[in-house]
């Protein structure tokens, strides 16, 4: 039975933030920790930007690993089993590899599993071989300059944007890094493959703003020239660092490599042994149609995990609940049969009947869009029913949204469908009662009043019954 918590959680959330998570009831505070009002006093941070490891790749719809350190801490006693079915860059299974836990994750996104993966093997790297590698690569890029080579490397073919993504004198250099990374050994060439992809955007004409746009737009100039071999390497050598820091804390525990595989959770799931997880912790895609996999195209195209627009189309309906783009074609969207909440139905109904003058940009394309969210919902729960053992804890980060006008507790309603799959709902926390993203509230595909409405951000805390 669904239970909400009228306790506002300190701390913060998802996108770089903290969340405390509050201690089980029974449960004994965790040593070096101390409780205050129900919850545990935040540590010392400066968000995923800082931290060794985390730092390396920057990823807009991350959480902060201070969140994940703490649920771990206060939801798992001794090795465990820790799952994300939507790793994204592996904050989750980085920090549950480092406390000593089996971590598993899936992802659709080759960028970002590559990325987790590479993480999550970063123990097994020779400090010294690579910053070996790092003064090799600057002497190969400076005798590349003198001697005017070209590069054998070339741009990839089908990668378009309405601008140039590199100027051409930034874009000889990248192809030049390029070709001594692909004589590079397997370790070391994935590790300067990520420090490219980290940087990429940073000596390109785009930016996230948050979104992928051209730097121009948003009153920002364009890069005519850049030390590029200079941002790779100072991104190589942090790796470096922070990969002989990894060592040292790892080796004092005996565990199994964390694992990333790529492909959705939805088809996956059942590879992970039928109740064999302590501890599941993810923050699926918001309600809010942010493009996930179209803002890593650069990454996707330039590291060859895509070549053709037919590859980014495949990611996009892989994607949690589609885009709106993709729903609002569609003949209206009904609900799985198992959400029978009418709360929900009622919720969707009055999101249907928005701005009819609009066709499929008014309330029918939403609808449809909030409908196959909500199916994916009820598939989420599905899979983490499967993978949890009873008993165990199912934390999920997750914000709500405003379509058309209408507000969707996004929160509650996961709440609701998980509660139909096997799940007591233990408590519904805020930790953040106003995120970013208000502006876009009232754009023209959203229009609608908000009425005083805002977006916030919620854990949901789930127990497998």
């Amino acid at each position: 039975m669904m239970q909400a918590s009228q306790e506002t959680v300190a701390g913060e959330g998802a996108d770089g933030r903290h969340f405390r998570p509050t201690a089980r009831a029974g449960s004994s505070v965790p040593k070096g920790r101390s409780r205050k009002g129900g919850a545990f006093h935040d540590p010392s941070f400066m968000g995923n930007r800082d931290a060794p490891v985390h730092r390396w790749v920057p990823w807009i719809a991350g959480y902060s690993k201070y969140f994940v350190e703490d649920a771990i801490t206060c939801y798992t006693s001794g090795p465990s089993v820790v799952l994300d079915p939507f790793a994204g860059v592996g904050t989750t299974l980085v920090e549950a590899d480092l406390a000593g836990h089996d971590a598993i994750g899936f992802e659709i996104n080759p960028y970002a599993a590559f990325a987790a993966q590479t993480k999550l093997r970063a123990h097994t790297v020779d400090r010294e071989r690579l910053v070996g590698s790092a003064d090799r690569f600057m002497d190969f890029m400076r005798r590349s300059e003198q001697r005017k080579t070209d590069p054998r490397t070339r741009p990839p073919g089908k990668f378009r944007t309405r601008a140039p993504f590199y100027s051409p004198k930034v874009e000889r250099k990248v192809l030049l890094a390029l070709d001594f990374v692909a004589e590079c050994p397997p370790v070391i060439r994935d590790i300067y493959r990520l420090a490219f992809a980290a940087t990429m955007v940073q000596y390109s004409n785009y930016s996230y703003e948050p979104s992928l746009g051209r730097k121009k737009t948003v009153g920002r100039p364009e890069v005519d020239d850049c030390d590029v071999a200079g941002v790779i390497r100072d991104k190589v050598l942090q790796i470096a660092d922070d990969a002989a820091w990894y060592h040292r804390v790892r080796r004092q525990r005996e565990h199994r490599h964390g694992r990333i595989l790529n492909r959705s959770f939805f088809n996956g799931y059942a590879e992970v042994n039928k109740g064999s997880v302590d501890l599941l912790i993810t923050s699926p895609p918001y309600l809010n149609n942010y493009h996930y996999n179209r803002n890593t195209r650069p990454h996707l195209y330039w590291l060859g995990f895509c070549s053709s627009p037919k590859d980014l189309k495949r990611l996009e309906e892989l994607n949690f609940g589609t885009y709106w783009q993709n729903a609002r074609d569609q003949a209206q969207v009904h609900l799985d049969p198992c959400i029978k909440d009418e709360q929900i139905r009622e919720t969707l109904s009055i999101l249907r009947q928005q701005n009819p003058h609009k066709g499929l940009y008014g309330g029918i394309g939403w609808a449809n869009y909030a409908a196959r969210y909500f199916n994916d919902c009820a598939k989420f729960a599905r899979g983490a029913a499967w993978c949890l053992r009873r008993g165990a804890t199912a934390l999920v980060v997750v914000g709500n949204s405003i379509l058309q006008g209408v507000p969707i507790p996004t929160d509650r309603f996961l709440a609701k469908i998980a509660a139909l799959h096997d799940f007591d709902v233990v408590a519904v926390h805020v930790p953040r009662k106003k995120r970013v993203g208000n502006s876009i509230l009232n754009s023209s595909v959203r229009a609608g009043k908000t009425n005083g409405s805002a977006l916030y951000e919620s854990v949901v805390e789930l127990r497998r019954s």
